[in-house]
């Protein structure tokens, strides 16, 4: 008899704050839907499509085709041994009796089965599945007691706990209310709109008219991503009208996303004569400290206009305008004041002042710090075949605006101030290039330096970063990195390799500790652990995301196959990895990948610790002389491409072993009876591996 078909109905979830912090906004909206997603999944209710909202008052989700309940489940437990379970003569003892009970059945529905470990007492039903009704108030209280929330608030007399507030909540199954009681707040069919423009409680008759009677009569549109798309456009639209294109971040366009429910662009002007700041003075003004987004002009220059996003649709435009432009107005004042109180003494004035600032209690001042980095940097500039004296006047000045009162005031643009007064002062424009960029990249996907000094001293101050901090044993832990060493790792690494730029990093990170005021053992070893296992991390990202097919056949096998190398440069190891990667699509890869283990294997049974050449008079198998002669006839090739680090070539050699090494573990016996046989045998394959592991260790591949 077939099951009843389960009746399915829209499920809507809305639960309504107080304004929910912007930044966080989008990652609690998706973390709410996946949560009731993997508990609806966990409870195997059925469902279609699940759409996610939210807006400053607000986080919801939508469940589609929501099965009305649990399916029946098939129950089997196992109770007692039939020989506790009856005593001699055949009465149920008390063991028997409680164990049906518990099943909620008589004793004789009991079965007796045999599964191995002697007869049991079984019992085998059905457990008619949970309503959906039911189950729903626990589903979504878990999923909200699981959102990534650092902190949470109590308000009023309750007990409830929550990022903020919770004045309403909408919860319903089809056109029906589910009774629930969540943080404090019993469900409704009544959602708020707009707090000024729809300050009435509308009534949702449905979950799929969720959306449209906000938008309609609430002067709100629900979905994050469409309001986006609206202010993106609006924005554009705005700053078109007055003749620019309009500078979208992607951040302020999250933020400001998550700030407004009925989003209105505006565009506003500001005073000409503010245009003569720096760009990037005027833009952090205006989009980091107003949330404003700035409108170029054709040529790339900033045009004295901005864009606004209201959260209103005004009656009175012009006013709101007005009001923003009073409020710019003083922002850039001081920022114009700043700019000219700075530039009245020299950046390299500002260098004895760097004695009095801490950079941290046990490593010194940003005066010591400095000439850490100056000495760094001249030796990397050396090492890169680049001048070294402007790497180490980069390095004397990359500090010194931080002592200034514009970057006191706009602490994101350290670096790039730094540039402006040195090029004020007439200093080098390669000297201000390096101290502009030094910082470079400041996130994932940022910009690289671009100039030699910016590399140079970019290097040099992240490295004495990592090796002071991890020589006073303050190394990142779980998700706590207050110096930022994973991103100054990062930035090391993408400035190498994606520059194509060949530094030994080992002997750079040695001499950073030999730096250090502080000296503990093992610092460099801990230090370049450290930075390969961000490599890995940079490789494995890179696969997953970028569309070039080498980095999609790059795994974490194939990284420790190049790490147990030890390459000292980031370079060469990206070289040897690409290399790798290259020869596992050939044909021979996969029996010279199974060889190498065998091989390893093989050697680590034999304990063999030092190379031996091999007895060429012992060689008595033909196999082996085959093999000897193909070693030797590639040996000087090999090492030859791999000393000039073109290993995709040397691995190309390489594979002309396979039939040679294939030959030779189907006929020789390596571990002989006779003592030299055996020796000079596995000498023979030593000198094989050793050939191998000039690229990298195959032994550690799959295979």
């Amino acid at each position: 008899m077939a099951a009843p078909k389960l009746e399915k109905r829209d499920f809507l979830v809305e639960v309504g704050t107080e304004e929910l912090p912007p930044k966080a906004l989008r990652e609690l909206e998706l973390a709410f839907a996946a949560g009731v997603k993997s508990r609806l999944t966990e409870a195997a209710l059925a469902h279609g499509d699940v759409q996610s909202f939210a807006t400053p008052r607000r986080i919801a989700v939508l469940v589609k085709r929501l099965a009305s309940s649990q399916p029946d489940q098939n129950v089997k437990r196992r109770g007692p041994p039939v020989s506790a379970a009856f005593d001699g003569s055949g009465q149920p003892t008390r063991a028997a009796l409680a164990f049906a009970e518990s099943c909620g059945v008589p004793l004789d529905a009991l079965q007796r089965l045999d599964e191995g470990k002697g007869q049991f007492l079984f019992y085998i039903g059905t457990k008619p599945g949970g309503a959906t009704t039911a189950l729903l108030p626990g589903i979504v209280q878990a999923a909200l007691d699981a959102l990534p929330i650092p902190r949470r608030m109590r308000w009023g007399s309750g007990n409830a706990e929550f990022v903020r507030p919770v004045h309403w909540l909408v919860m319903l199954y089809g056109r029906d209310v589910v009774p629930a009681t969540v943080l404090d707040v019993p469900a409704n069919y009544f959602t708020r709109g707009h707090r000024f423009m729809a300050p009435k409680d509308i009534r949702v008759s449905s979950p799929v008219s969720y959306e449209r009677a906000l938008r309609e009569r609430g002067y709100v549109i629900p979905s994050f991503l469409d309001r986006r798309e609206a202010i993106r456009t609006g924005v554009a639209a705005r700053a078109q009208e007055v003749g620019g294109r309009a500078v979208i971040d992607d951040a302020l366009l999250d933020e400001v996303t998550a700030l407004v429910e009925w989003p209105v662009p505006l565009a506003a002007r500001f005073e000409e004569r503010f245009l003569s700041l720096p760009k990037e003075l005027l833009i952090s003004t205006l989009q980091d400290h107003q949330r404003y987004f700035p409108v170029e002009g054709p040529n790339g220059e900033l045009m004295p206009w901005f864009i606004t996003v209201s959260n209103i649709e005004s009656r009175d435009p012009p006013q709101v305008r007005a009001g923003n432009e009073r409020v710019v107005r003083p922002r850039l004042a001081d920022a114009s004041f700043f700019w000219e109180q700075d530039r009245k003494q020299p950046l390299a004035a500002r260098r004895d002042g760097l004695e009095k600032v801490t950079f941290q209690a046990k490593l010194g001042s940003l005066g010591d710090k400095t000439r850490r980095i100056r000495a760094l940097a001249g030796e990397i500039a050396a090492s890169l075949g680049t001048d070294r004296a402007t790497a180490e006047r980069a390095a004397e000045l990359c500090k010194c605006d931080l002592l200034t009162a514009l970057v006191g005031e706009f602490p994101e643009l350290q670096g790039v101030m730094g540039g402006y007064y040195a090029l004020a002062d007439n200093e080098a424009p390669e000297v201000a290039a390096g101290i502009r960029e030094h910082y470079l990249p400041r996130g994932a996907g940022d910009a690289l330096p671009a100039s030699a000094a910016g590399v140079a001293v970019g290097i040099a101050d992240k490295l004495d970063t990592l090796a002071g901090i991890f020589a006073i044993g303050q190394k990142p832990t779980g998700a706590k990195d207050p110096f930022g060493l994973r991103r100054a790792a990062i930035g090391i690494l993408r400035t190498l390799i994606e520059k194509e730029l060949d530094l030994d990093l080992r002997g750079f990170i040695e001499r950073a500790v030999a730096l250090q005021p502080v000296q503990r053992a093992g610092v460099a070893d801990e230090i370049y652990e450290y930075v390969m296992e961000r490599l890995r991390a940079y490789y494995l990202d890179r696969a997953a995301t970028e569309a070039e097919p080498e980095k999609k056949l790059i795994t974490t096998e194939m990284f420790d196959a190049v790490l147990a190398t030890q390459p000292r440069s980031p370079l060469d190891f990206d070289a040897r990895l690409r290399a790798l990667s290259a020869f596992l699509e050939m044909p021979e890869a996969t029996s010279l990948t199974a060889a190498n283990k065998r091989i390893a294997n093989i050697l680590k049974k034999a304990e063999l610790s030092t190379t031996v050449d091999v007895d060429i008079q012992a060689l008595q198998e033909p196999a082996e002389v085959r093999l000897f002669d193909a070693v030797r006839g590639l040996r000087d090739a090999v090492s030859t491409a791999t000393a000039r680090r073109e290993y995709t070539a040397a691995l190309g050699q390489l594979a002309q072993l396979r039939p040679a090494v294939d030959g030779f573990f189907d006929a020789v016996m390596v571990m002989a009876e006779d003592p030299k046989l055996r020796a000079n045998r596995l000498a023979l394959l030593a000198g094989l591996r050793n050939l191998f592991a000039g690229v990298a260790d195959l032994s550690r591949l799959p295979g």
